[in-house]
């Protein structure tokens, strides 16, 4: 009983490294939130906005879901654009699933 007592009163001591080390522990997480999450995400977002802007017809690109195809219409009013993926066929998808703009003769390669 006297023990226990005894004990809790000597761990009541201040934490070694001072009031501001818990400070200074969240400050290095939160920068290494940030250049190691935010700021790629962030750059592959505006990097992906720049690629979606600067689509054109004619050019050719490759989906999320690995359909290759060449541009045969951009909708302007909406964010959907016409792909066509051999003579008799095109399919319409939304400009948010183009991963990437391909060079030109792609499709005559494969």
């Amino acid at each position: 009983m006297f023990i226990s007592s005894a004990m809790a009163a000597e761990g009541a001591t201040s934490a070694p490294g001072g009031e501001y080390a818990s400070l200074i522990m969240i400050a290095v997480f939160g920068l290494i939130f940030y250049f190691m999450i935010f700021r790629p995400q962030s750059k592959r977002a505006k990097d992906h906005k720049d690629l979606m802007s600067s689509m054109a017809k004619g050019d050719e690109v490759l989906t999320n879901g690995g359909i290759i195809g060449k541009i045969a219409k951009i909708s302007e009013d909406n964010d959907y654009l016409l792909i066509a993926i051999s003579d008799q066929l095109t399919i319409t998808i939304k400009k948010d699933y183009i991963t990437a703009v391909l060079p030109k003769g792609t499709m005559k390669s494969l």
